[in-house]
């Protein structure tokens, strides 16, 4: 290749070497081109011609236009001295020339342009110095960026990024200079798409570069080139990676405008009217607004009905507000703090409760979007607990899309907000993460948004985190996740445009990082300077992101100054109006529970008491039905060996043990019409292998649910069982969040063991215990903690019940009223269940099992309930019930119905016990013991072979912890009035229920005018310690036959013993 003309050089001499090589070059190609005009070239190149004075507006003439050498000359000059002044054409031509490409190139070239080969004979030329090194090196470029683009991003908007970009997005790292910026490329390769599509047009590599720098180090920060999935990645570069940048109209500008002004106006109104008040503000994140509207709008478009929402307290009211559409009255009305007129006229008299800060609250609206469709939205109520909420988003979502048959995952979306230091801080975003592809789990793909503050609370990102994003765990599941610079309205709503079309699309879960900023601290009263005085600094004089985007249009001209005016005008004009509507607002239960479930009580509310019992045929039409495997189903014989004695249990009416009692309470149910899920770690066998819901082919490992195939045509997934990933928190919010959607459903989380609950914690503490008095919202969520000691060290003895017993709400002075005409109805208590925050059971029949369970749902109120589910007694000859014990006939005098038994009667001394309120008196019994579960086994087969079962001792099983059985324990009182009151527990005395059941019972010792030594109920178990159970076998047998023989040793007081 020859050097580049210098510029310095005569133009004659510089012109007609190349003018002379022109024209050996290409005499066919002028020929064939019709060129009749004559080249003036000397045979000497020391005498050249002189050159004719050419009109500059001939300059401007293109190629096919040439008609002399002084022509060519002039050209050439020019082009060296400003080549944006003469055709476009020319300057390709002499662009090659000075590359080096070489005359039959250029006959090439033209003759492909005269066939029609190529638009552009010049283009074509330029092309064929094209090493093959130069595209391998061009696609590293695109490469880099697709890659690492994101690095070099304008994503702060304070600018106190200071990340250098990689290297590898210089194109000198890769050996181009500044004299290739304006060659022609063509980078199309094969099943590629985007930049590198094999039908995209040749470009100059500044054109390329530029394409390159907006699409990936703008505001927006792409990170997608992780995922393995080369569809999922060429969808992503289709949409991004277009010819020209993406634009929006007037009117798109316009509804952004309108709605980044609502979201600044409405911060800048709170603050003016309760500048005292810590409402966790958006300032400075106020873009999310219009981001999350145009997401809701571009979902809607896209067959989404229902959007379920979960997020932390900064930025709530203002989402309340502009998104779910909450009416800014009842905000405003709730920084007075104003409570539901109970007993009132509003209408709420029928619900009571704590409440909660206004920034924790949820509601639910229906709203049209832009097109006119519309669309639910829901936001869940939550703590302050940063993402606790998640998974009981997930569960929702997936609880309306089985109601709604969405077995696509189409019509109903989740959506999540975190903050920075929690998505990165947070282990249950993993474990939300994780729930994403799991098949009983999975909701069709959530769109997470992270609105990035740059800061937790205090702490600086390099302090909380190892990753250069916060995000970085998402990468973990092949999430797409977009970064964006806050102060960029336009670019934040494109990205949360894109995340909705990925969910429609894939069904996959995606992220967007707002990176913005918080203008003021953690909270509006806070000082931020403390910590962080160079960040805050820099907010003090930065503008928001309304006054930017305001500025950016009037000076486009997209919109003028009356429009502007007007949009304020309107919004603060609303928002006045709203203030004044706000001082005669009246709270009222719609409010809070915008989407209630008609028809169902509140704790103030009378509601009746139902039987549970089931017709004795249809107890054996579905227990032979579940005991039946197919005829060409391979079971492993173990497992059809417990088949076939669960089918003679229902054959003989005998022997019903744990397993199959919780089957029969599953399939009545569902034959009633009622959805049962049951979900925990490996449930489906179940831990101690007693369940087998799931029996599994042994020649083909298909699987085989019994309970599936109860009846008919039974609707899919009206049962569902599945084993969960590893977690508890999570999984355990998921099925709360997936019992709140509707009443008429059994779901059950069951723990490994019940010890493993405590890393469940904040779920069982804000919410499930407290979200009804908090939120108002009701759950009839079941949960199994296996519990009981049996030298299984202190990991698996004890599910820690006296946990959950503190977390009860219920007075222990305070006993129910009892109206005794109701006694046999079991309508005598009032309100006491109702009134309570969550049942605590610790049952010891299957026949009780049974009740407990269908209780669940005959009722027309919804509990948790919190079941000490056993281990022992799940294969204990002893704990078996007869298949009568489960019918619908009562088996005691006066009871009307069967239900659930709160309390268990002795079985010694005068028989058949009665169970009225005032039974006749056994004044011979000595003592009476009161237990709960499966030490009752222990404690009765001790006394039986001690020959202390001849009416000196009684067992009495609470069955119910709480609430507590006042009116029952009273009855046994007044049938025992001679007896020494004893509690006998396995657990430590500091753990297990003495401690709650104590004031109880020495309340009713005083109600039925007995006497009380020291105040105490004399207590028989282990001694206090720190650990839940000795780790030695032989420890745990001494310590056991110890406490059993002190419970029925008459001659020693009970209180003072220890072991």
């Amino acid at each position: 290749a020859r050097e580049p003309v210098s510029r310095a050089r005569p133009c004659q001499a510089t012109m007609l070497p190349l003018v002379a090589g022109f024209r050996r070059a290409l005499p066919g190609v002028l020929h064939s081109a019709g060129w009749v005009r004559t080249l003036h070239a000397s045979t000497s190149v020391h005498k050249p011609a002189a050159p004719n004075a050419v009109p500059l507006a001939k300059l401007k003439d293109g190629f096919n236009d040439a008609t002399s050498v002084s022509y060519l000359e002039e050209l050439e000059k020019r082009y060296h001295d400003n080549p944006d002044s003469i055709d476009k054409t020319w300057a390709t031509f002499f662009s090659s020339m000075d590359r080096g490409v070489s005359g039959e190139a250029i006959a090439e070239a033209y003759d492909a342009f005269e066939k029609g080969k190529t638009s552009s004979p010049m283009v074509h030329a330029s092309l064929s110095t094209q090493t093959i090194q130069e595209s391998v090196k061009l696609m590293l470029l695109v490469r880099a960026h697709q890659v690492s683009g994101h690095h070099a991003a304008v994503l702060d908007p304070l600018g106190l990024d200071k990340r250098k970009p990689p290297l590898t997005l210089d194109p000198s790292f890769y050996g181009f200079t500044d004299m290739d910026l304006d060659r022609e490329f063509f980078i199309g390769t094969w099943h590629q798409s985007g930049f590198l599509a094999e039908d995209r047009p040749t470009a100059t590599l500044r054109h390329i570069l530029k394409r390159l720098r907006e699409t990936y180090c703008s505001t927006i920060g792409y990170e997608y080139m992780h995922i393995n999935d080369t569809e999922k990645c060429d969808w992503i570069r289709n949409k991004i990676e277009t010819i020209e940048p993406p634009k929006y109209s007037q009117k798109e500008k316009l509804q952004i405008l309108d709605r980044v002004a609502w979201s600044e106006l409405f911060e800048r109104f709170l603050a003016n009217k309760y500048s005292s008040a810590k409402r966790f503000g958006l300032e400075g994140g106020e873009t999310l607004i219009p981001g999350m509207k145009t997401m809701i709008d571009q979902a809607a478009d896209l067959g989404v009905e229902n959007v379920v929402i979960g997020m932390p307290h900064r930025g709530r009211l203002n989402v309340l507000a502009n998104v779910v559409r909450k009416p800014m009255r009842q905000i405003f009305s709730e920084f007075t703090g104003k409570k539901l007129d109970v007993g009132g006229t509003s209408g709420a008299e029928e619900y009571t409760g704590s409440g909660d800060v206004k920034y924790h609250l949820g509601t639910s609206y229906l709203r049209p979007t832009t097109s006119g469709k519309m669309v639910y939205l829901s936001l869940v109520a939550n703590p302050s607990h940063l993402e606790a909420v998640n998974t009981v988003v997930l569960g929702k979502a997936r609880a309306k899309q089985y109601y709604d048959q969405d077995h696509d995952r189409h019509k109903t979306m989740g959506v999540l907000l975190h903050g920075d230091g929690a998505f990165s801080g947070q282990g249950i975003v993993f474990e939300t993460l994780d729930m994403s592809g799991l098949v009983d789990y999975c909701t069709g793909g959530t769109i997470h948004i992270v609105v990035n503050n740059q800061v937790a609370f205090t702490t600086d990102p390099k302090e909380g985190r190892s990753s250069p994003y916060c995000t970085d765990v998402a990468k973990s599941l092949d999430c797409p996740i977009f970064h964006v610079n806050g102060d960029d309205v336009e670019a934040v709503v494109r990205v949360h445009k894109l995340a909705a079309e990925w969910r429609q699309r894939f069904k996959q879960d995606v992220v967007i990082d707002i990176v913005c900023y918080r203008k003021y601290g953690h909270n509006e009263i806070d000082e931020p300077m403390f910590t962080q005085p160079v960040m805050y600094k820099k907010i003090k004089n930065h503008p928001h992101p309304h006054e930017i985007y305001t500025k950016q249009l009037l000076e486009e001209g997209s919109v003028s100054q009356e429009q502007v005016d007007a949009i304020r005008n309107e919004v603060n004009a609303r928002l006045s109006e709203e203030l004044e509507e706000s001082k005669t607002y009246v709270p009222q239960k719609k409010d809070w529970l915008a989407n209630y479930w008609a028809g169902f009580n509140s704790p103030a509310q009378m509601s009746r008491i139902r039987n549970t019992g089931v017709p004795m045929d249809l107890l054996k039409q579905v227990g032979l039905k579940i005991t039946a495997l197919p005829s060409d189903f391979s079971a492993h014989k173990s497992i059809k060996k417990v088949y076939d004695t669960r089918r003679q249990m229902i054959e003989s009416g005998e022997g019903v043990d744990w397993a199959m009692a919780e089957a029969l309470a599953y399939a009545t149910l569902l034959t009633e019409g009622n959805h049962v899920r049951l979900s925990g770690q490996d449930v489906e066998r179940g831990t101690f292998s007693h369940r087998h819901a799931v029996v599994t082919d042994q020649e083909s490992g298909d699987k085989y649910v019994p309970l599936a195939h109860v009846y008919k045509g039974q609707p899919r997934e009206m049962f569902t069982v599945s084993n969960s990933s590893l977690s508890e928190y999570g999984v355990l919010g998921f099925e709360l969040g997936y019992s709140m959607e509707n009443p008429n459903s059994l779901v059950t989380w069951e723990a490994q063991f019940g010890d493993f609950a405590n890393t469940a914690q904040v779920i069982f503490d804000q919410f499930l215990c407290s979200g009804e008095a908090k939120w108002l919202r009701q759950s009839g969520l079941v949960v199994q903690l296996p519990h009981g000691y049996d030298g299984q060290g202190p990991e698996h003895s004890s599910a820690r019940v006296e946990r959950f017993l503190q977390m009860s709400d219920e007075n222990p002075y305070l006993l129910p009223n009892v109206d005794e005409s109701q006694w046999f109805r079991g309508s005598h208590l009032g309100t006491q269940i109702q009134s309570a925050n969550w049942q605590i059971v610790n049952c010891t029949t299957p026949a009780n099992l049974f009740h407990v369970l269908r209780r669940q749902i005959h009722r027309s109120f919804r509990k948790p309930l919190i079941m000490m589910s056993p281990k022992n007694l799940l294969r204990h000859p002893k704990a078996r019930s007869g298949l009568y014990e489960f019918d619908d006939k009562a088996d005691d005098v006066g009871i009307e119905g069967v239900r659930f038994k709160r309390l268990i009667m002795d079985d010694t001394g005068l028989m058949p016990k009665s169970r009225a309120p005032r039974p006749e008196p056994e004044p011979n019994v000595k003592r009476v013991l009161f237990c709960t579960g499966k030490i009752f086994y222990e404690v009765h087969a001790e006394r039986e072979r001690e020959g202390l079962d001849d009416g000196r001792i009684a067992v009495v099983r609470l069955e119910q912890l709480a609430p507590f059985p006042f009116d029952l324990v009273c009855r046994e009182l007044r049938r025992y009035p001679n007896a020494e009151v004893v509690w006998c527990q396995e657990e430590p005395m500091n753990m297990g229920a003495y401690f709650h059941i104590q004031p109880r019972m020495v309340s009713c010792l005083k109600n039925e005018g007995r006497s009380i030594a020291d105040g105490r109920i004399p207590f028989a178990g282990r001694a206090p310690s720190a650990s839940t159970a000795t780790g030695f076998g032989e420890v745990h047998k001494a310590e056991q036959a110890q406490l059993i023989a002190a419970a029925l040793d008459l001659a020693t007081p009970v209180i003072d013993y220890e072991i």
